[in-house]
């Protein structure tokens, strides 16, 4: 049977975090994937992604040149930077993010944003 759930990856460096999204997009019906650097999503493949969430404080590559480089290779796919700064302010790198979310984020928030960002893609909006 194949597996039709949304693909959603999270990209974190804190263990922590990445276990804990992963249970709320796996019991919101989702199939999640975590990594902890960009170089590990990298070494996997972006082809069957439907969403991609980011911390954008990390070692080696950053959430913002994560999103870059993301958007180069599938500019299709939403992207969601999450963050324990407040890197939020700077609107001018904020383009072509599908939204941002300060830690602690709300959870329902979150699922409401990738559900909806999964219903414009699917519709070609």
């Amino acid at each position: 049977m194949e597996n039709t759930r949304p693909v959603i990856a999270v990209v974190d460096d804190d263990p922590r975090l990445l276990e804990s999204l992963e249970e709320l997009l796996e019991s919101a019906g989702y199939a999640a994937l975590t990594y902890k650097s960009a170089r590990d999503l990298f070494a996997r493949g972006l082809a069957d992604l439907d969403v991609l969430i980011t911390d954008i404080g990390m070692p080696d590559t950053n959430g913002f040149e994560l999103r870059a480089m993301v958007k180069k290779l599938r500019p299709e796919l939403p992207v969601f930077l999450i963050t324990g700064r407040h890197e939020i302010a700077d609107q001018t790198r904020a383009q072509g993010i599908s939204g941002f979310f300060r830690k602690p984020f709300d959870a329902q928030a979150l699922l409401s944003a990738i559900a909806e960002s999964l219903h414009k893609s699917r519709n070609g909006a």
